[in-house]
Parts: C-alpha cells; structure tokens; sequence
C-alpha cells in the first residue's frame, strides 16, 4: 500500500526572550567594587529571598530566579523549550563610576553562567555592561561572549543620556559588528507623587520610557548610521511606541523643523530595524502590535519570573485568532531564533 503523507514541516522550539536572573548569592559589593549602597540579598529562606538597596526592601525573589531546575520546570509547564536569561535591571549601576560597574558586571555576569550552565542550551545567557563607558562596555561584552554569553542586555538610557548619545551609538555599533543581539529593557523611571503610588512608575514610567528611547532611536538617527545587522528588541512589547506611531509620523510631517531631528525617514520607515516582545498581555493589544511591527518583528516574552510577567508564558499569542499557524509559529519561536542568530 502506498505510504501516507510524512510529517509536516518541524516547527520551531518555543523561545522567550524576556526572563531574568537574580544569583542566589553574591560577595559584598562594597568591598569588591568600592562604593556603597550597593545591592544585597537577604536569604530568607532555602526558597525565599529579598532584594535590599540599603536598608530598603526592593523586591521579593524565590527559587525560580537562581534555580536552574526551578526554571527548567516552570518551562516545562508552560511549554517554553528555550529562555533567554538577562539581569535584572537594579544592578546595571550605571550611575558609578565606570571603574565599579566594570567590577560588578564581571560578577553578575559571571554567576549568570554558573545559573545558565545547569540548563544546558535551553538557557540563554545574555550579560550586562557598564554602559556610561563605552570602551569598557565593548571589552565587557567581547569577554563575555568569548566565555558563553549570548548577547547583552542593556537599560533604555544612561541619567540624561539616551540610545541616541555617542558613546552608545559607539556600544551598539560594536554590537553590530560582533554580531551580538541587545535587549533594551527599561530602568531607572522617574518618581514623584504622581507615579509613587499603584506601582504606577511600572505601570505608566516603564512604557513611556521605551517609547522615548525608540525614537531616540529613529529620530537620533541612529538608525541611519548604525550598520543594519544591529539586531535588537525592546522589552513589554515596544512601551507604548507601537500605539502612537501615527501620531510620530504625522508629527514628522507638520513639524518637521521640530521633531524630525537626524531622521531621514518619518518613524514608520524604521519599524524593520528593530524588535519588540510579546509582553502585552491581551488579544487586542497583541493584534495592534503585529498590525504595526508586522508578525517577524515580535518575540515571544513574559518577563519571567516576576509577578508583572505573563503566566502561562505565551498564553495570548497561542490563543490569537487572528494569527496563522506560521504567524504564530514565527512569534512563538521563529523570530527570536533570528534575532539570536541561530
């Protein structure tokens, strides 16, 4: 009898771009790096710690964020075969001297692959830099790529300073042309009463920031000088940058001798330089940025293991009925296997 059809073509292994670390233990910062304030974890338990910027409590973490098999598990549960593994933002210490963030980079980054290593290549090492130096930035991320970092993350500005300014554009040319991925992660939000209250600096701060840093970006020019094999992808679905596109362009247009800044190209033109995740946690939401980005520049992220984050990972992109089964293919898995360069 004649054979029936074979398989279908393989599908992609489900990646998320977006999930942090947070070592079970590091040695006193202070005394490593120099400086104070630092950083420390209050151990509270065999699964349970705290976070502390001084005598501050900054956020709670469990097992999930140092435990390899923890992780491994959770992804099991929720159907995820690759994670990309970042820091987390509150150690970036952009605002010390180049001389201490150099120093507690190399310590993040290197407890981050003894983390990574227990996962073998389903979890992804992306490491930090001291961003305020550029040339130390690169050497850091050169040394780490050489020991088995994947790419880096990077925060969405230095103080005043954002993606647009010099020593950055020099960081991400670099990056460019070594190859390595970015992840943009906003950090570092303004307070103040307004936003002090409802964790409204997350809430509201966090997708104002990425909004701002993307057309610094577009507007900087960067995307008009940085070489186009730049891959990079900004965290919680682009901020809320995908939403008022229009509203750039048609700024672009009126006013021009305002806003058009270095840009060649009104803002839309540039939507196929850059990435963003899938954090945006409802179908509608999900819709507007594949009609804006278009379905090969959105990744599949939660923000895992953080409360903000999305559980189960990738619910709303696998229950988009609007998507294709390649649309989703690409979202859950495809396009960050590009943007990983694999």
């Amino acid at each position: 009898m004649p054979a029936g059809p074979g398989p279908g073509p393989a599908r992609p292994p489900v990646v998320d771009v977006h999930t942090h670390v947070v070592p079970k233990g590091w040695p006193d910062l202070g005394a490593a790096c120099g400086g104070s304030g630092w950083p420390r974890l209050r151990v509270d338990s065999e699964r349970a710690a705290m976070i502390m910027v001084g005598e501050t409590e900054f956020r709670p973490v469990g097992a999930e964020c140092w435990d390899a098999p923890t992780r491994l598990g959770d992804m099991a549960a929720d159907g995820v075969d690759v994670q990309v593994v970042s820091p987390t933002p509150v150690f970036f210490s952009y605002d010390r001297p180049a001389d201490q963030a150099v120093k507690v980079a190399r310590i993040f980054n290197d407890l981050t692959l003894e983390v990574t290593a227990a996962g073998g290549d389903r979890l992804v090492p992306f490491c930090q830099v001291p961003l305020q130096d550029p040339a130390a930035a690169c050497a850091e991320l050169d040394r780490c790529l050489a020991a088995g970092h994947a790419g880096v993350e990077i925060g969405n500005h230095v103080g005043d300073r954002d993606l647009d300014d010099a020593g950055i554009v020099e960081f991400l040319t670099h990056c460019a042309e070594v190859g390595a991925p970015v992840f943009v992660h906003p950090w570092d939000m303004p307070g103040g009463p307004r936003l002090d209250r409802w964790m409204a600096r997350w809430l509201a701060g966090m997708p104002a920031e990425t909004h701002l840093s993307v057309l610094a970006l577009i507007l900087g020019g960067v995307f008009d000088r940085v070489p186009d094999t730049l891959r990079i992808c900004f965290a919680h679905g682009g901020g809320s940058f995908p939403f008022w596109l229009g509203r750039a362009d048609n700024a672009w247009h009126r006013r021009g001798d305002l806003v058009r800044g270095a840009s060649t190209a009104p803002p839309s033109s540039y939507v196929d330089r850059f990435c963003v995740d899938s954090v945006v946690f409802s179908g509608p939401a999900l819709r507007l940025l594949v009609d804006t980005m278009g379905a090969d520049r959105v990744l599949l992220g939660s923000d895992y293991p953080y409360p903000l984050g999305e559980r189960p990972v990738g619910r709303v992109v696998r229950e988009a009925d609007f998507l294709t089964e390649d649309q989703r293919d690409l979202l859950l898995g495809g396009n960050a296997l590009r943007f990983l360069g694999r």
